[in-house]
């Protein structure tokens, strides 16, 4: 499992705390379901008692994208998130990510500014992937392409929200021989190739709001259309399959895709009025992992892509997109003698079989 705390608190950080402290409550509660794990070690080994410890990059966003299909045009809104530095440490599935995002690896590009709770949490107990999402963003901005002008090449928009609520559940028919720990956290290393379809269900919720219409003047047929809000819900299935190609034994390449049939609604307000739809749409999930793994190293790159498609209300497709990419460079080292009682004290893993 993996929790990040990545600027958990800004502004005003005790309006964030009842939703910090409910999400640190699910990942705890899923790092119980870690505690039963077994693998095949044909095809991929852990390392009990062994302190996984990274330095890694990283960055995560919450973007927004509108598509007319009248007259065919579309824009993507995108936060100011940061690119991060980090440090990071794992013991028997328990991990915790800090990292902060320094001034020399975020130039200002003349875009704005975003604050932003983002809370991501992905557990890879044997048999499952399980995903949570809390993310409050504030301050967008858009390329407006050919829209754009000398003078003005953004459209920014300070006051901007776009928030994420959701959870994604799936069963692996083979975790035994498939480990997306290896992939995700280097705490495992995965020997020989396997694969694993799944089957699942997730549901998502939140909206997007602005002090004014989201698109500029002139980028629809019917000024009427432009529209200043969406709110939105959807639940339902999902199926895909994952893969882990080993090559020399070390290195690895792992791929991962998943898509649903979702039933929701999307309410969008107009300057006068509001419209909801209910329908079906289909939502998107990939997962991409290479690199290098071995005993005692790893060094690999890693990327997660969630796309949540609204239903289409009053023929504009939006979109929810949620990533989050990270280099990570990964050495696990033996505790030593007087470390390893304080791991063990906050081991659930060790205090659940007692």
């Amino acid at each position: 499992m993996m929790l990040n705390i990545l600027q958990l608190l800004f502004t005003r950080p005790k309006r964030y705390q009842f939703f910090t402290f409910l999400f640190l409550y699910f990942t705890i509660s899923m790092q119980m379901i870690y505690a039963q794990n077994t693998a095949d070690s044909a095809y991929y080994v852990t390392f009990p008692d062994q302190l996984t410890t990274r330095i890694y990059t990283s960055r995560k966003y919450t973007e927004f994208t509108i598509k007319d299909r009248i007259s065919d045009n579309n824009l993507k809104f995108e936060p100011n998130s940061t690119m991060n530095l980090g440090v990071g440490a794992t013991y028997n599935g328990l991990t915790l990510n800090v990292a902060y995002g320094f001034g020399f690896l975020n130039p200002d590009q003349g875009t704005g500014k975003s604050k932003y709770l983002d809370l991501q949490a992905h557990a890879y107990p044997k048999n499952l992937v399980i995903d949570l999402f809390l993310q409050f963003y504030r301050g967008y901005y858009s390329d407006l392409g050919e829209f754009s002008t000398a003078t003005e090449p953004f459209l920014l928009l300070p006051n901007m929200r776009a928030r994420k609520i959701g959870a994604n559940v799936q069963y692996l028919f083979n975790g035994d021989k498939i480990s997306l720990r290896a992939a995700f956290l280097q705490s495992e290393w995965q020997k020989r190739s396997a694969g694993s379809p799944f089957l699942g269900f997730e549901l998502y919720g939140g909206n997007a709001s602005n002090d004014e219409p989201f698109l500029p003047q002139g980028f629809l047929s019917s000024e009427e259309r432009r529209f200043d809000a969406t709110r939105y819900f959807q639940f339902g299935p999902n199926l895909g399959y994952v893969h882990t190609f080993v090559i020399l034994k070390h290195f690895f390449i792992t791929g991962y895709a998943s898509t649903n049939i979702s039933l929701g609604q999307q309410r969008l307000f107009f300057e006068e009025s509001s419209q909801q739809k209910w329908g079906v749409s289909s939502n998107l999930f990939l997962r991409g992992f290479v690199g290098y793994n071995s005993e005692k190293w790893s060094i690999n790159a890693n990327y997660v892509h969630n796309r949540v498609n609204m239903i289409r209300n009053n023929d504009f497709d939006n979109s929810i997109l949620t990533g989050n990419y990270r280099i990570n460079f990964v050495y696990r080292i033996s505790p030593s003698r007087k470390l390893k009682p304080y791991l063990d004290a906050v081991d659930l893993k060790r205090l659940l079989l007692r």
